[in-house]
């Protein structure tokens, strides 16, 4: 027998999967796959993630990560994607360079990319919602990971989604 906590904790498990299936599912500007997903849901590296979180905090005066943090404390598991850098080859000038050659000279980041991110997590957090666990989009998770480097070396944006089941959203009403 399993009581209320033991099945939550299995479930937002299993959410955390589902929302990594969307993501890669999720569709693509060019067609091309760039996403890379993390879940965090161990002790050791959620305190690393909040502890790296705090530090940008204090060292940059954002005190939205701090505040952040502590949502993270409260989450079961933390859904981290990220998006690979990769030029279109459009030679389009989204990203504000005359062609995809200059922009990568430059080191900027082809438009596509975040479009692909934005859509990844979308698609996500529309998993999280149909299983209602409740969630948050938070850019600070995304930021202290690539610090961490939790992804490969290609990513260089990504977005964290916290996850909790309990009695009242933990990502909302904060302070």
């Amino acid at each position: 027998m399993k009581n209320s906590n033991e099945l939550e904790k299995a479930a937002v498990k299993d959410i955390a999967e589902f929302m990594a299936v969307a993501a890669r599912t999720a569709p693509k500007t060019r067609g091309i796959d760039n996403i890379e997903t993390i879940a965090i849901d161990d002790d050791t590296t959620k305190k690393k993630l909040c502890d790296k979180m705090r530090e940008i905090s204090k060292h940059e005066d954002r005190p939205g990560f701090e505040r952040d943090a502590k949502c993270i404390e409260a989450s079961q598991v933390i859904v981290v994607i990220g998006i690979k850098t990769n030029p279109a080859g459009l030679n389009c000038g989204f990203c504000g360079y005359p062609n995809c050659e200059e922009m990568t000279k430059h080191k900027g980041t082809c438009a596509f990319n975040p479009i692909d991110l934005g859509i990844a997590c979308g698609s996500a957090v529309g998993i999280a919602n149909d299983f209602h666990a409740d969630n948050r989009v938070m850019y600070s998770i995304g930021r202290a990971c690539l610090d961490l480097k939790l992804f490969s070396q290609t990513v260089k944006q990504a977005l964290g989604i916290p996850l909790s089941v309990t009695g009242k959203n933990p990502f909302f009403d904060r302070k």
